[in-house]
């Protein structure tokens, strides 16, 4: 069986610039990978690639073994390729369901299922995008991708600027989510120690490279790595750290 996702010798960036000169990587049915790096390394660029807006010099992305390199954003969308970008773009002038039901697409993540796991947006289903506080349109953004009842999951810096609290319920329910079965995900956050203890895998970037490829636990427990490339301290308990987004 193939891996869900393969991107083999992808390079891309924007205009003439080449942000990932050549970047190989796969994920398996129910992996969940955090994507990890300092400002400016290429973990956006390689999330805009697999969603389709970058421009793309050579390779191939694949998705449950069907090449969906030459795909617009729309037919990767609706082949299996779920979106939560950095800026939510959640429609502000449609209500909570209504941003939904506007996206939805067959299959088992139901808008009455996002409710179950946020049960605050069942609460606001009759208000605007633009009523909702920065958390609440992260809890929309998050479903509505799930109604398109992707096979992968991608999640820009889920929980910025997003209070502690917040967060926490997030990165619960993030948890349930990629524990659900049928997809896989790719999560690039800034708490390195709350992200490890959620995915699976660790990728590091710089440069546009991957420079460390290991189980979220080996990393957890990789105090030298962990200073070096995303300049964090504290072993285990990632005690410190400066922005790793």
């Amino acid at each position: 069986m193939p891996d869900l996702l393969a991107i083999s010798g992808l390079r891309a960036g924007y205009g003439e610039a080449v942000v990932l000169p050549k970047m190989s990587l796969s994920l398996a049915e129910g992996e969940v990978l955090a994507l990890l790096g300092r400002n400016g390394t290429g973990k956006t660029t390689l999330i805009n690639s697999i969603v389709g807006v970058t421009r793309r010099f050579g390779g191939t992305i694949a998705l449950a073994g069907q090449d969906v390199t030459r795909l617009r954003p729309d037919q990767r969308a609706r082949a299996g390729i779920g979106w939560v970008p950095q800026e939510r773009n959640i429609f502000r002038s449609l209500t909570v369901e209504e941003n939904m039901t506007a996206v939805a697409l067959p299959g088992p993540w139901t808008v009455e299922r996002v409710y179950d796991m946020f049960p605050r947006l069942k609460e606001r289903r009759g208000n605007f995008g633009n009523e909702l506080s920065g958390g609440e349109q992260q809890m929309l953004a998050i479903g509505r991708a799930l109604t398109l009842n992707p096979r992968v999951l991608l999640l820009d810096e889920p929980t910025e600027g997003l209070a502690p609290i917040i967060v926490d319920e997030l990165l619960v329910a993030l948890g349930k989510i990629t524990r659900s079965g049928g997809l896989c995900a790719v999560i690039v956050e800034q708490n390195a120690r709350k992200i490890l203890g959620l995915s699976d895998r660790a990728v590091i970037l710089e440069r546009g490279a991957i420079v460390h490829d290991a189980s979220s636990a080996t990393l957890k427990n990789d105090p030298a790595t962990l200073e070096r490339f995303l300049g964090v301290t504290g072993g285990a308990g990632v005690t410190r750290k400066t922005t790793l987004g």
